[in-house]
């Protein structure tokens, strides 16, 4: 069978053209919504994005987008994951578009990964893009409305505990399938961490996913998480009260950390690797066909592994 067709960035069907500065309510709302579907972002989003590369393996390169047409690729490379190939439940505007858009877009950055040994059917076009994360910097989310995360978490305290640090959410990861491999995930972590680095970020958090909506179902992976990787006090944020699932399911002593660690998402396998916190409580996104918990990676308890891998001044994988 062979493998889907890469998404390029060849998209012409929106102008490309940048938003003027928003002068209605400073939230992600209606607007930031409408300049989301045309791939644009806001200025305090479009002043802080970087032109140079944040990392290169062979042909793949990972940055920010640097236009509204990068943009609409990476929503539709997450229409394909989440949507297409996922469980994730379309309403009747991501189904027109074929794309997974939301407000949050508007003010985001969009880390991006590029095969330029992919261009579409040869014709010389702009190279595919086949990995994306999205990152909200916590001056732009103040300035908007907010943290996507605190639509499933109540991490108003954690942001309070820590008001002389800088916060960096994570959210919306995914990358086509035939790249779903160590390189391209360590070229994402690449980009990530040299984006941190740059910007003097000092925490990483978000929400990560489990497939499925039966608690119960997961009740081997939420224990676990819950017994071996819970955020100390200081760390410590909950769901929302009416979106609480309780985690401590099942007692430690039942658990086989070995198992449970091996059937767990590479995602969070992959944060757990990199010295993450767990959040208190899970939540059940219905849209995405999910259940959710909360990630929290200060930078100050990265795993000294990882950043000798990736290099203390990023330039393990600089292009």
């Amino acid at each position: 069978m062979p493998a889907p067709a890469p998404i390029t960035t060849d998209d012409t069907s929106m102008p490309d053209r940048d938003p003027p500065p928003l002068t209605g309510p400073r939230h992600p709302g209606l607007l930031s919504t409408l300049q989301a579907y045309g791939g644009l972002q806001v200025a305090p989003a479009r002043a802080f994005r970087r032109h140079d590369s944040l990392g290169r393996i062979g042909p793949l390169e990972v940055r920010l987008a640097q236009s509204a047409a990068e943009v609409r690729q990476a929503q539709k490379l997450r229409y394909r994951v989440f949507y297409k190939e996922g469980t994730a439940i379309p309403d009747p505007a991501r189904l027109v578009a074929r794309r997974d858009v939301d407000a949050f877009d508007a003010i985001c950055d969009h880390l991006l990964v590029i095969d330029h040994s992919v261009t579409p059917n040869g014709t010389g076009n702009a190279p595919a893009v086949v990995g994306t994360y999205r990152l909200l910097r916590q001056e732009v989310a103040e300035d908007f409305g907010g943290f996507y995360t605190a639509s499933e978490f109540d991490i108003g305290g954690l942001l309070a505990r820590h008001a002389d640090l800088k916060f960096l959410e994570l959210g919306r990861s995914c990358v086509l399938a035939p790249y779903r491999n160590k390189r391209t995930v360590e070229l994402l972590w690449a980009g990530i961490w040299n984006y941190v680095r740059m910007s003097g970020l000092d925490v990483m958090f978000g929400c990560a996913s489990l497939d499925g909506t039966d608690p119960q179902k997961l009740a081997q992976s939420l224990s676990f998480l819950h017994h071996y990787a819970r955020a100390p006090e200081e760390w410590r944020a909950s769901a929302l009260p009416e979106r609480y699932v309780d985690m401590n399911m099942l007692s430690k002593e039942s658990i086989d950390p070995k198992t449970a660690l091996r059937a767990l998402p590479p995602l969070i396998k992959g944060y757990l690797r990199l010295g993450c916190y767990i959040g208190d409580g899970a939540v059940i996104d219905h849209q995405f066909g999910t259940t959710d918990v909360l990630i929290m990676l200060p930078v100050s308890a990265l795993n000294e592994r990882y950043i000798q891998h990736f290099g203390a001044d990023g330039e393990r994988h600089a292009a």
